[in-house]
């Protein structure tokens, strides 16, 4: 089975993997302390999401080549965008009209995200999960792991 894993870049990084059918298999998030500290959490998250194909990542700069230098050595597909990208195909313009709106729809956008798979509710969802969620699931689609927004979320 093919996986793709979403990621929000930076110190604090979230992180979403999605499996068959394009649903949400887990997510979380994760702080490092250092660039350092992410460079060896790279390699291990890496080593244990089974059968990655395709990373998606919004951001860049050093956290963002630190991701790809492992993902293209174990020959990972990677797609890098910027939050644009994803809201504008996620979110109503009117959702995505200053940057704490945008973080506020987006975490009601992945709490439907989580309930449509069936992953566990959590007890609360940081801004950089949510969006992790919503970065994995525009990855889903434009990869085709997911063929259109199931009905439930769709805008």
């Amino acid at each position: 089975m093919d996986t793709l894993l979403g990621v929000d870049l930076g110190l604090a990084t979230g992180l979403a993997l999605y499996g068959e059918a394009g649903r949400l298999v887990w997510y979380r998030s994760r702080h490092f302390g250092s660039a350092t500290q992410l460079r060896n959490a790279v390699y291990a998250i890496l080593n244990d999401v089974p059968d990655l194909r395709w990373l998606v990542m919004e951001g860049g700069g050093s956290y963002g080549d630190i991701w790809r230098r492992e993902a293209d050595r174990r020959q990972i597909t990677v797609l890098q965008i910027d939050a644009q990208v994803w809201r504008k195909q996620l979110l109503y313009v009117r959702e995505q009209q200053n940057g704490p709106d945008a973080k506020k729809y987006a975490g009601d956008l992945a709490r439907r995200v989580i309930a449509w798979s069936g992953a566990p509710r959590p007890t609360a969802l940081r801004h950089d999960t949510a969006e992790a969620i919503l970065i994995g699931l525009w990855g889903a689609l434009a990869v085709g792991l997911l063929p259109a927004l199931p009905e439930g979320l769709r805008r």
